[in-house]
């Protein structure tokens, strides 16, 4: 009797693929940092990364999700708007032309969505689908590490919290603008 053998695919086998959708502007790679600590590219592990597609547009197109689903207010879709959200956070930065990456380690099961650099600091990014901004990894992240103040981009509106700001989604880019990142005009 012949067995089958399990063939588990690893990035190199995609690399032509990933090159191709990455040059044709189809996608976004996304590199972890083992830590998030100036300057982040020192960190960067360029074997270990995310991918995102162009934006929430293609990617509500590749999961045939009709739009009024998406936005109904249960969980049928809880995974798939964490997933949503984090592509459109990645799409602001992406437009805004800042290096981007995200932490995650071997050690822990802590993963933070989205690191960047300004000329001011580094900042942790949590991206959360809804008002519901429950997670421990940004938490988790700051309290080991009490020199980051932490970013929640999310449905909820601005506050302060001390360790971490909330974000509303549609105002990264004015925030990112005042920590001194140079933001493309519209257009460019």
């Amino acid at each position: 009797m012949a067995h089958k053998a399990h063939v588990h695919p690893s990035a190199k086998d995609f690399e032509v693929a990933i090159t191709w959708l990455k040059d044709a502007g189809l996608i976004y790679k996304i590199h972890r940092v083992s830590k998030i600590e100036y300057p982040l590219k020192f960190y960067e592990d360029s074997d270990v990364f995310k991918i995102f597609p162009l934006d929430v547009g293609l990617l509500g197109a590749m999961t045939d999700v009709p739009a009024s689903q998406m936005l109904v207010g249960d969980n049928i879709f809880k995974e798939f708007k964490g997933a949503f959200t984090e592509c459109y956070v990645n799409e602001q930065l992406a437009r805004i032309q800042i290096p981007t990456f995200y932490h995650s380690s071997n050690e822990s099961e802590c993963e933070i969505d989205f690191a960047v650099q300004t000329e001011k600091r580094v900042i942790p990014i949590e991206a959360k689908a809804e008002e519901n901004v429950k997670g421990k990894s940004l938490k988790t992240y700051i309290d080991e590490h009490p020199v980051l103040k932490g970013l929640r981009v999310s449905m909820k509106n601005y506050i302060d919290q001390g360790w971490m700001e909330n974000l509303p989604l549609y105002a990264i880019e004015g925030y990112l603008r005042a920590e001194g990142i140079p933001v493309p005009e519209q257009g460019e």
